[in-house]
């Protein structure tokens, strides 16, 4: 099993990079998560890796942190999420605000994923409670009030006509950096950051 690896960017897609791991090229496929944290083409990364073996493929999966690989293996631990649909979960929420959303049955948050329906995020808030919680925890420092404000102002942006990826990842770099700012502080600071 391929469990990690160390190698020079050749080429980077949002879902997908190719390693140049001592000159054999290695395809991973990311999530947009990922994709925000790696460096330019030409740089040496390390990523966590998953091997998913099928009856006519090999698919390697990439992982900037080891909370995303494990939240990854507990998502495809659940009847009916294959690979892809968790690799495309993890590209729309962060694994602590996944964990939160979890833990405090946010169906709501959990269907503005794209790809998962009622029934599907019903069904993981039932069966991943109590594995969620044996995640390692993120770098990330936000607790549940701040993804609730996080949550407020990416839809009052969103409201505003921008992009949901975008004004999800400048707000989260906003209070991670200042996570006491006020509600209108942070639409403030992200609509500048946007109009940049």
């Amino acid at each position: 099993m391929i469990g990690y690896l160390t190698g020079k960017i050749i080429s980077k897609k949002p879902t997908q990079i190719l390693l140049d791991v001592n000159g054999v090229g290695y395809l991973l496929l990311i999530s947009i998560n990922t994709f925000d944290k790696i460096p330019e083409i030409g740089e040496t990364i390390s990523l966590y890796t998953y091997l998913s073996v099928k009856e006519d493929s090999l698919t390697l999966f990439g992982f900037f942190t080891l909370p995303e690989k494990e939240m990854f293996e507990v998502l495809i631990s659940v009847n009916g999420i294959g690979p892809k649909l968790a690799q495309s979960i993890l590209s729309g929420i962060t694994v602590n605000e996944f964990k939160d959303a979890i833990a405090t049955g946010n169906i709501s948050r959990l269907v503005a994923i794209p790809g998962i329906g009622k029934k599907t995020a019903e069904r993981m808030t039932i069966e991943l409670r109590d594995k969620v919680e044996r995640v390692s925890e993120s770098e990330s420092t936000m607790d549940s009030k701040t993804y609730s404000l996080k949550d407020d102002a990416v839809t009052a942006l969103i409201g505003l006509g921008y992009n949901q990826k975008t004004a999800d990842k400048i707000t989260r770099d906003i209070l991670e950096g200042n996570p006491s700012i006020s509600l209108e502080d942070l639409i403030k600071e992200a609509l500048k950051n946007l109009s940049k």
